[in-house]
């Protein structure tokens, strides 16, 4: 079983992001909250979100949701990646879903080696923390069901993409569909030169967006 506390007194809230190498939708953060002294047999199940099928996240999902002390779930719009970056929509994400708390943490638990601080909680970074700490793999868990049920709505609009199975992740059904379509309206329009893009944008594509 992973980790159950970092520190020791503190009450403290993982931390964790999805979708941010994606080449559209949002960023999504999501925050959790374990409540002290519990130990729930679904704890031996959690892990890294990306370990887990589809199923298994949106089992423990459920649990999480219901037994947890606080947890919430905030995004960053393709938008907003586009006009700050994405590292600082991520950030921006976090912050979002750590303001949204219905109980305030003494201590923040962030997955990954960076973070911009939040005013008046401390951090501690953890790199692939949601593979040691059971608040970070919960929360890696939310941020990871919830934007997948954003881009299953949007491939409702958009099924060429096939995000209902790649999630805008860049596979190459993805890509070839960004060749032949050109990008819809929620593709991140910063990725373009970035490398993530590279070869895939031509004037149709550009058309398309507008």
């Amino acid at each position: 079983m992973l980790k159950r506390n970092y520190s020791r007194g503190l009450m403290e809230a993982g931390v964790d992001e999805a979708g941010r190498g994606c080449l559209a939708g949002p960023v999504s953060a999501a925050a959790v909250i374990l409540p002290a002294g519990k130990k729930f047999k679904w704890y031996e199940r959690l892990n890294d979100s990306k370990k887990l099928t589809h199923e298994v996240r949106c089992e423990l999902r459920s649990y999480i949701e219901e037994n947890s002390l606080a947890w919430a779930v905030a995004y960053a719009s393709e938008a907003e990646i586009d006009s700050i970056n994405i590292l600082n929509a991520t950030y921006l994400a976090m912050h979002r879903v750590i303001a949204a708390l219905k109980t305030v943490p003494s201590l923040l638990l962030i997955d990954g080696n960076r973070f911009k601080p939040y005013p008046d909680i401390p951090h501690q970074c953890i790199i692939k923390g949601d593979g040691i700490y059971l608040a970070i793999a919960a929360a890696s868990i939310l941020a990871k069901t919830h934007r997948d049920e954003v881009m299953m709505q949007l491939h409702n609009k958009y099924p060429q993409y096939g995000w209902n199975k790649n999630k805008a992740y860049g596979t190459e059904i993805h890509r070839n569909a960004i060749k032949e379509f050109g990008m819809s309206p929620h593709h991140r329009l910063s990725f373009q030169g970035s490398g993530k893009m590279e070869g895939l944008i031509n004037e149709n594509a550009i058309n398309n967006v507008l």
